[in-house]
């Protein structure tokens, strides 16, 4: 990470030791070490939380695709629903009506005579 070699630790403890002390050199190091020790488990922590993210990210993809497919074949059955109105309703108001009213039949009228005949039967002439 920092390429930090033998040498340089070597001359940081030599210098800490001259700069700090013998006394106060240990309680400084484990206090450096305790900062290290933080910073790695933050990294770890951070690392963990983004490739986690990532992956919910990955998984997601499918199913964002998958809706909006749907939401594309929704509209389409709505674009057929309203055409489809719109010819039922234009078939109404121009054309046939869907369902003409039965033809009624009438009986036949007497005649001013009083002659009646049956149905079917020719009528005798006056």
């Amino acid at each position: 990470m920092f390429d930090v070699g033998f040498a340089e630790i070597f001359l940081l403890s030599i210098l800490g030791l001259l700069v700090l002390g013998p006394e106060r050199l240990p309680a400084v190091a484990r206090t450096l070490g305790g900062f290290v020790r933080k910073a790695r488990m933050s990294y770890a922590n951070l690392k963990r939380t983004v490739e986690a993210e990532l992956a919910a990210a990955e998984a997601r993809k499918p199913l964002d695709e998958a809706r909006q497919e749907l939401e594309s074949v929704r509209q389409q059955v709505r674009e057929l629903s309203d055409s489809l109105d719109r010819k039922i309703d234009s078939s109404q108001d121009g054309g046939e009506p869907e369902s003409a009213p039965a033809p009624t039949i009438e009986p036949p009228a007497e005649s001013p005579a009083g002659d009646s005949a049956a149905p079917g039967e020719p009528k005798p002439a006056p």
